[in-house]
């Protein structure tokens, strides 16, 4: 009972803060609603019983992070980097005896951004505005596999203590570079396809990581070193769906010749 108890009071204060951030929410919208177009609110007790249900889901979801999502990523990265389990001398450990962490960043970046609602929402609105033309299940695994290969990069930077903007400034010019040889109709979606990589399901798992690597890498700063994989996971997305529409369109004038 004691145990549930701190529970329901921790869980309470974080439905207060919740509640907290999101009035101005309700207050913006309200205040537009009766002051500047001044029409009363539509179905004003569906409103309100959906700004309850938004609160308890966000409430749930902070928790639910805090006691599984965070704790699980940490966990796995000091498994899979301790020199017990590589079977390595700390002192003769280097970036290439963490070949699993490698391959557990990037599975952990297929699967969540393959998963994330955010994404689907975007590939099957680009798929029915295109007529077809853009396959929403081919847009989520190209943007997928850019997220596995931008947080496996990202993994193996804090390992090797690099610093965090040479990667950026690259990564940025070669999106400048691709930006000018893709199709139009491809590059606003590719850089929101960035975007929405960086949500619910992608965002808690990659930074749990990041800081459990960070924390576990002999003479790596959590602070320092531990964020940035979602600037990884952010970047490498555009460049995915960028190449692929232009390897698309080669391929298309390859065949017509």
């Amino acid at each position: 009972m004691t145990v549930f108890l701190i529970w329901l009071h921790d869980f309470l204060h974080t439905l207060a803060t919740t509640s907290r951030d999101i009035a101005p929410i309700a207050v913006l919208f309200i205040f537009f609603q009766l002051v500047i177009i001044r029409k009363p609110l539509a179905n004003p007790g569906k409103i309100l019983w959906g700004f309850i249900l938004v609160l308890l889901g966000i409430a749930f979801f902070l928790k639910g992070l805090q006691l599984a999502l965070f704790p699980l990523g940490e966990m796995m990265a000091q498994q899979l980097t301790s020199h017990s389990f590589l079977n390595v001398s700390p002192h003769q450990m280097d970036w290439s005896h963490y070949g699993w962490i490698y391959a557990f960043a990037a599975c952990i970046g297929f699967a969540t951004t393959l998963a994330e609602p955010s994404l689907l929402a975007i590939a099957l609105k680009a798929e029915d505005i295109s007529g077809g033309a853009i396959k929403s299940t081919a847009l989520r695994l190209t943007v997928s596999i850019g997220v596995a290969a931008g947080i496996t990069l990202g993994v193996w930077r804090i390992i090797t203590g690099l610093d965090l903007y040479y990667f950026i400034l690259v990564g940025y010019l070669i999106v400048m570079v691709q930006t000018f040889f893709a199709p139009k109709l491809i590059i606003g979606l590719a850089y929101d396809s960035g975007g929405v990589t960086t949500s619910t399901v992608t965002v808690p798992l990659v930074t749990a990581l990041g800081l459990g690597l960070a924390n576990t890498v002999p003479d790596r700063n959590p602070l320092l070193d531990g964020f940035g994989l979602i600037a990884f996971a952010s970047l490498f997305p555009i460049i995915a769906v960028l190449a692929y529409a232009q390897i698309a369109s080669w391929l298309a004038r390859h065949r017509r010749t």
